[in-house]
């Protein structure tokens, strides 16, 4: 019988700010692998409000109490993080038909860099389709209430930047 490996994989984004939608797709990749990493992207064309180290702090308070999760920050090309960590699977959320033709062309660009490496999609709980770290912001910083959309442990950090951002 082949031995069965323990399976790694990363789940990387901007993460600005972290979502209950992330949130969810991380709970049920601890579910799915033996691990998660949570890869915070530092070079991105996103005009990020929160810093680098901001989200990976963020994040890091999220999944505190979450063995199973880690946090990291990268910069540069994806494949090239996942080649260098313990991870041998990318993770990768799918919220609606329109997501899925930009991720199955990253997926099939990362598989180009590098086939050994497998991407694996998962959909979103059907309460976080709508969420983005895009509508957060926008609803944040016109006075609108964000309160369980963000994690808890995050949620005073987000709104004192976002609303204080808007005026």
């Amino acid at each position: 019988m082949a031995e069965v490996k323990p399976v790694t994989a990363v789940f990387p984004g901007t993460f600005d700010p972290f979502t209950r939608g992330h949130f969810s797709l991380v709970m049920r990749g601890i579910k799915t692998f033996n691990k998660v990493i949570v890869a915070v992207a530092g070079s991105t064309s996103k005009n990020c409000k929160f810093s680098l180290e901001e989200r990976v702090d963020m994040a890091k308070r999220i999944f505190e109490h979450h063995p199973q999760v880690e946090v990291e920050s990268f910069s540069g090309l994806l494949v090239h993080y996942v080649e260098k960590s313990p991870a041998n699977v990318i993770m990768r959320g799918l919220r609606a038909v329109s997501d899925f033709e930009y991720e199955f062309q990253m997926a099939l660009m990362n598989r180009r860099l590098d086939n050994e490496i497998q991407t694996v999609f998962l959909m979103t709980d059907y309460k976080w389709m709508y969420l983005s770290s895009t509508i957060i912001k926008d609803v944040a910083v016109n006075g609108g209430d964000i309160k369980g959309l963000v994690p808890r442990q995050i949620y005073d950090e987000v709104i004192e930047r976002l609303t204080s951002s808007g005026k």
